[in-house]
């Protein structure tokens, strides 16, 4: 288990850190999903760039993991009405596809990575192993392995 959830943290933070970059190097080209009621939408963006970059950043240190995790999967949650917005608001955005084959998937998808920043922060097992009440976690809370 522990070699699978290594695996997704990285992976989760390798895409958070890239998809930060690309917040903060190309703000402008995100300017026409943020929806409307959105005040100070670049500096918005820019903000979840950074957010995006330290959480990932944060999934592999494993003093901050457990909150890192925590954070981006609130931070999933807070970024879904651009996701929604996005789709119902039919705006293009090349590259990207303007179709359901796209939105609905992405949309789908949002909760699978709120689960994923938990479990990649060390914050749920399931369902790679649930644990019985009384047994002890499988983890640390800073996301490490107890000693064998």
């Amino acid at each position: 288990m522990e070699r699978t959830r290594t695996v997704l943290r990285t992976t989760l933070a390798i895409i958070y850190i890239l998809a930060g970059c690309l917040h903060i190097a190309k703000a402008s080209a995100f300017m026409a999903i943020m929806p409307p009621w959105v005040p100070f939408p670049r500096e918005v963006i820019i903000f979840t760039g950074v957010c995006e970059i330290l959480g990932g950043e944060g999934l592999l240190l494993p003093f901050v993991r457990r909150l890192s995790g925590i954070m981006l999967a609130v931070y999933a949650v807070c970024v879904f009405p651009a996701n929604i917005y996005h789709a119902l608001a039919h705006v293009h955005v090349p590259p990207l596809p303007d179709s359901w084959w796209y939105h609905g998937p992405r949309m789908l998808a949002q909760p699978v990575v709120v689960w994923w920043a938990l479990y990649a922060g060390g914050v749920v097992n399931w369902p790679f192993g649930a644990r019985a009440s009384g047994q002890e976690p499988t983890t640390h809370r800073d996301g490490s392995a107890p000693p064998a």
